[in-house]
């Protein structure tokens, strides 16, 4: 029974790698439009693609990183000043992309755009901090996803939105979470939308891994530490100074101690548009596979208990040492 089991395990396995390794042919031909290519996972699949020969039109949110990015690439790669949170923006450049790939439609449409903005209690945080980063993370989305859907179906092609381990498992508060679990909701809608028609709707949610520079973590950590100097005393007094430290410690040991090999994120993000047949999630990050999915399916007073009393334990005892 066991050798048969190993068996069984090994031509699953077997299949998995054969599945995993067929690539698309005349990928020179096909067009990809990227959302946040400033800087981050946007700006490195952007580059890996353009060495790959695709047609990448690279959506920026600032000119000095449309700029940047255009001196980094080849002259095949097209750049776009994009706020995904104003319509008229994303109409303008879905029109400019309309334009630009023609007939041949869009193969592959990134949602890569996204912000983190702060990270603290839901009590520390106001509705305006909510709907900052819903508006960016999954309203974004869903206008830039809309507004092109007809392009990708055309070419009967890829939609890959970026969510996050964070859209399995809910560990901080903030609009951050709430963002991802609506984009995860909005993939698998879209994924059955587009069953009929060729699209293939695939769904990123990594782990922890760091996509930004240090100082871009230490105005992270500033904002958490400002919205508790904001707050009223009647709320300090409630939480107590101590509760802060240890918080303040575990946030710091859980955006520091992120893993640097983005590298596997953009593999997976390049897999998606490239493949003959995508997976519908990738899940880049050992701390995606091994404690952020298994703990999402188990019991909820189980995964409770395993963030508040053991999770964040571990972070602070790492952070003292």
């Amino acid at each position: 029974m066991f050798l048969l089991l190993l068996a069984v395990l090994g031509i699953i396995l077997l299949y998995r790698w054969h599945r995993q390794c067929q690539i698309l042919e005349n990928l020179t031909d096909k067009y990809v439009f990227i959302t946040g290519c400033d800087t981050g996972l946007g700006n490195l699949l952007a580059k890996q693609l353009d060495r790959r020969g695709m047609k990448v039109l690279a959506a920026c949110l600032t000119q000095i990183g449309a700029e940047n990015l255009k001196k980094e690439t080849s002259s095949r790669l097209q750049t776009r000043i994009l706020d995904v949170t104003d319509t008229t923006s994303v109409s303008s450049a879905a029109e400019w992309v309309s334009a630009t790939v023609g007939n041949a439609g869009l193969w592959g449409l990134v949602n890569n755009a996204g912000i983190g903005h702060t990270f603290s209690p839901n009590e520390w945080q106001t509705r305006e901090d909510f709907f900052k980063v819903l508006n960016v993370n999954f309203l974004g989305t869903v206008d830039v996803t809309l507004q092109l859907l007809h392009l990708v179906r055309k070419a009967q092609g890829r939609v890959v939105n970026v969510s996050s381990a964070a859209g399995r498992l809910v560990i901080i508060g903030g609009g951050y979470a709430p963002s991802k679990f609506a984009v995860e909701a909005f993939s698998d809608s879209l994924r059955r939308d587009m069953h009929e028609f060729g699209v293939k709707i695939s769904i990123i949610e990594p782990g922890g891994f760091r996509t930004h520079p240090r100082h871009h973590l230490d105005a992270f950590m500033k904002k958490t530490t400002l919205r508790w100097e904001k707050l009223p005393e009647k709320t300090k007094a409630g939480y107590g100074k101590d509760f802060c430290k240890q918080y303040i410690k575990a946030l710091e040991g859980t955006l520091y101690g992120t893993s640097p090999k983005i590298h596997k994120v953009i593999d997976c993000m390049e897999h998606a548009l490239t493949a003959v047949q995508p997976w519908t999630r990738y899940s880049p990050g050992w701390d995606c596979k091994l404690y952020y999915i298994p703990l999402s399916y188990l019991p909820t007073f189980i995964s409770d208990y395993v963030i508040c009393r053991i999770t964040f334990k571990i972070i602070q005892t790492k952070m003292k040492s």
